[in-house]
């Protein structure tokens, strides 16, 4: 008898055990979908020096060093396009690890002897290459060879280098949406230089604190993309948010920092629509209890988050998924 309900009592025990998981973590969609997603991206953290194209299974598939970042891009031709410091950007072919391309903002085209901080820049489908050159306030497009073929002013009062500019987009009218950083405001300009659409993005009532941490705040925006619908969606950076904002500028969508489930959102950076509506942004100075890339649907529900402190470190600013579950993102279907 003893054997006997020992048995019974353990078999019980297994059959609980199971159940409890079942109920608890088989049924969290949340729980189930993280560990069903699957992406490989190219990421950088300026902290740790690396620019690095991670692989759906978490491994390092290619590397470079680099310094400071504030933008990069997979292109279409498979190679990367980024920048190892301030003022350099290279274009480089992974497979060969050959730098096929490279432009010297701090030199070229009327900038020597000037403080030059590059913090956007974008392969345009007519080859041609869109600097946003931030102490010379002004926006370039140069072609192969590094001739200067485009030039427009932006609207700074006084020059910052570090300040004046952070991710810039030409977007599908031929315009550009630019995030000034110091004025905490998304401005689009004509190619003529006319500030035709602005927005400032608001402080929600809230005092300023300095720092870069999920206790600093401020509105100093990093990211905008223009929406199929005509919204413009940013990231506002020490905000600690994301808001969507209508021509008409008002806010009809946004994402808090305490919304999400178990995640504290600090420095919101980089953004990237998915082919399935999903919004992907960076997290960056949130520290080590917070994953520092995110995917996240219109519900707000978590899809995928990447959370890795030894390869990377507390700066990942900038991301651009590769592939979802093994199948590749197209490039016409890239919004970022």
């Amino acid at each position: 008898m003893k054997k006997t309900s020992l048995s019974f009592l353990l078999r019980y025990f297994c059959i609980a055990i199971v159940g409890w998981f079942s109920a608890n973590l088989l049924h969290d969609t949340t729980f189930a979908a993280e560990l069903a997603e699957h992406r490989s991206f190219l990421t950088a953290d300026s902290s740790k020096q690396l620019i690095a194209i991670v692989g759906e299974d978490g491994k390092l598939k290619w590397s470079h060093r680099i310094g400071p970042l504030h933008d990069l891009h997979h292109l279409p031709n498979g190679n990367i396009l980024f920048q190892t410091d301030w003022e350099k950007l290279i274009e480089v072919n992974p497979e060969t690890g050959k730098t096929v391309w490279e432009y010297d903002s701090g030199n070229n085209n009327g900038n020597q002897n000037k403080k030059i901080e590059v913090h956007a820049f974008q392969r345009l489908a007519s080859g041609l290459t869109m600097i946003a050159e931030s102490g010379a306030a002004r926006i370039i497009e140069v072609n192969a060879e590094g001739k200067l073929k485009f030039e427009m002013p932006l609207q700074i009062e006084q020059p910052i280098p570090h300040q004046d500019t952070r991710l810039v987009r030409k977007i599908a009218n031929g315009n550009y949406l630019v995030c000034h950083e110091n004025k905490g405001a998304v401005f689009e300009y004509s190619t003529e230089g006319k500030v035709v659409w602005r927005f400032d993005v608001p402080l929600f009532d809230k005092p300023r604190k300095p720092g870069h941490g999920v206790n600093a705040y401020g509105n100093q925006c990093f990211a905008a993309l223009r929406l199929k619908n005509g919204n413009t969606l940013i990231s506002t950076g020490n905000g600690h948010r994301v808001i969507e904002v209508t021509p008409e500028k008002k806010i009809i969508w946004s994402l808090d920092q305490n919304e999400l489930p178990g995640i504290q959102l600090a420095w919101v950076t980089t953004l990237q629509i998915l082919p399935s509506g999903n919004i992907v942004l960076g997290n960056c100075h949130a520290g080590p209890k917070n994953p520092q890339i995110i995917e996240i649907n219109r519900k707000k529900k978590i899809i995928w988050k990447f959370h890795d402190f030894k390869n990377f470190g507390n700066a990942v600013t900038n991301t651009q998924i590769l592939t979802i579950n093994g199948k590749p993102i197209p490039a016409c279907n890239v919004i970022r």
